[in-house]
């Protein structure tokens, strides 16, 4: 049970409650056919606000039923943020042996785009497929590697069905169906 200073001091922080929507922080409690909205504050009691009055955020265990949740915008994974780098060079060109910026070869496309995600990578095809995590080819979620003959070339799902690689000498870097090659596995990490 809660001491009755805990209780004098809970009880003032729900009056201070009082300091209006512009408060900088402040969460709004939504509005309602009543006039006020229960607070729990554990061990403590529950006192009723009105709906017009901005709870400050920070007060642990405070419940407000009812109350919005702030936004928390959602957090990419660390394959969509290299399939957003390895998009972001569509049209470069092919070079053997290139791991970029500027040109790339298959696996140096893979390396570099996982490398601007804050992950390193083997720079060869073939130690790619060996790295992370397995994941079958109805399973694969956008920036997942891909490989494709017996693991000699290496790509990141786009999506969709297609994957985004840096094809042959030529060719720049761009987006093609999955089954125009042939696959032989692919990775997650």
């Amino acid at each position: 049970m809660a001491s009755n200073t805990v209780k004098r001091q809970a009880r003032r922080a729900v009056a201070a409650c009082t300091v209006g929507a512009a408060s900088i922080g402040a969460i709004l409690l939504p509005a309602a056919t009543a006039s006020a909205q229960p607070v729990t504050i554990p061990g403590v009691g529950t006192f009723e606000v009105p709906n017009e009055i901005a709870i400050p955020p920070g007060i642990p265990g405070l419940e407000v039923p009812g109350a919005p949740l702030p936004f928390v915008a959602p957090k990419k994974s660390i394959g969509e943020v290299a399939l957003d780098a390895a998009l972001s060079k569509i049209g470069a060109p092919y070079v053997y042996g290139a791991s970029g910026p500027d040109a790339f070869d298959c696996s140096g496309l893979v390396q570099w785009a996982y490398r601007e995600a804050g992950m390193n990578l083997p720079r060869t095809s073939g130690a790619q497929l060996s790295s992370g995590a397995p994941v079958s080819l109805d399973s694969l979620q956008p920036g997942d590697l891909v490989s494709f003959y017996d693991g000699g070339h290496s790509g990141l799902y786009a999506g969709d069905g297609n994957v985004v690689h840096a094809s042959t000498s030529g060719t720049p870097v761009r987006i093609a169906p999955i089954s125009s090659m042939p696959f032989a596995g692919a990775r997650h990490f």
